[in-house]
């Protein structure tokens, strides 16, 4: 217990939660700015001043309340269905984008940069969806076998990446971005061929899902929440024990660490290469299999929307730790649930949403311009001035 305290209140979390801050206050400041009313009260500002703090403040907190009805209880919903939603939706826009953060997390921890998050989404979901709606097995076993197909899918995707890098020495940001592109044509191509494409549909749509190959939507139709986010939970706790303590999550990070010293020790560095990206690549399959088996039910060329580059973000958030990649996943959820309704309700352009994102990247890759705006100390200059001074 004393170490979850001290990890929650150590200077890397209190910066990481600075980093947010600043990103919400400045991403208010623009809202402000945008807000017509605050426009028309700006024009005679020194006459009347208090018309225009006023109309800072409704557009700021109008703002954020529609953020908070949209992703965590709407309080002046009608009926308890429409006031629990909004946290289920953040739930699950959450499980996607943090299976394949908890990806990249592996990736980044074993010192490789995959990119490819998006195009491991869309092979997870191609295998998952193909089995889902082609194959007929009884119903406790065809869920499982498209889950599994879908990660099989991905994995292999992803350690065709790790294959090259070993083999060729190929830079793995190069290659996963272009195995983006392949990726998502191959996925529109495959949408138009009866291989996918629903019999009779003009769009680039798949049939729909057997209700066998579904995640079980436990909270009723009501709900898009389903049984891939206890999923999700349990694969946080798989890779933070894979990282943590498994003989091959320790060859991850000393790979990451140094790839020479790792060498030298006897791990060998090409097929540590592919495991990574292989397993990577898997996490993001998994992400895949959960939209197109849980959230939606059926296989479209937008099934990835942003949850790939999402997931890179999340997971320098979280800085490539599962439980920090849990609870960026969560802060991403609910940013993407109550960005329509902060849309809808108060006319605040869904962009805004996409800004405050890029802030608390931006923040959390720049600690020293935290530090300055807080006025907080370098703990490394503290302790190097500490061990001066003895």
């Amino acid at each position: 217990m004393n170490n979850v305290v001290k990890q929650i209140f150590n200077a890397s979390s209190r910066l990481t939660a600075l980093a947010i801050l600043s990103a919400f206050l400045i991403g208010g400041l623009l809202i402000a700015f945008a807000n017509e009313e605050v426009q028309i009260t700006s024009s005679y500002l020194f006459s009347r001043p208090t018309d225009f703090l006023a109309a800072v403040w409704n557009s700021i907190f109008g703002a954020y309340d529609a953020l908070f009805r949209g992703a965590i209880y709407n309080y002046k919903a009608l009926d308890s269905v429409s006031m629990i939603k909004p946290l289920t939706e953040t739930l699950t826009y959450a499980t996607p984008i943090t299976l394949a953060g908890l990806g990249m997390a592996v990736a980044f921890r074993s010192g490789l940069f995959n990119i490819g998050g998006t195009g491991q989404i869309i092979f997870g979901a191609m295998g998952a969806a193909w089995v889902g709606f082609s194959v007929e097995l009884p119903a406790l076993i065809h869920l499982p076998v498209a889950v599994i197909a879908g990660v099989l899918a991905a994995g292999l995707f992803g350690g065709f990446v790790g294959f090259l890098k070993a083999a060729t020495g190929a830079n793995e940001v190069i290659v996963t971005i272009m195995m983006n592109y392949i990726a998502s044509l191959l996925l529109f191509y495959v949408l138009t061929t009866p291989l996918f494409q629903a019999p009779g549909a003009v769009n680039p749509i798949s049939p729909e899902i057997s209700e066998t190959a579904k995640y079980w939507r436990f909270m009723g139709e009501d709900f898009r929440i389903n049984a891939s986010f206890f999923v999700m939970l349990a694969m946080v706790l798989v890779v933070w024990w894979l990282l943590n303590r498994s003989s091959i999550g320790f060859q991850f990070r000393a790979l990451g660490h140094n790839p020479s010293a790792s060498k030298v020790a006897g791990i060998n560095i090409g097929i540590t290469y592919v495991l990574v990206m292989a397993i990577s690549g898997a996490l993001a399959g998994l992400a895949g299999t959960s939209q197109v088996l849980g959230a939606e039910k059926y296989l479209t060329p937008s099934v990835a929307a942003s949850f790939g580059f999402d997931a890179i973000t999340v997971a320098l958030l979280g800085r490539s730790k599962p439980f920090g990649v849990l609870a960026a996943g969560l802060l991403f959820g609910a940013l993407r649930a109550g960005a329509v309704i902060m849309q809808a309700n108060q006319k605040v352009p869904i962009d805004i949403v996409l800004i405050v994102q890029s802030l608390v990247v931006l923040f959390i890759a720049a600690p020293p311009l935290v530090r300055f705006m807080f006025r907080l100390s370098d703990p490394a200059k503290q302790a190097m001035k500490f061990e001066g001074a003895k």
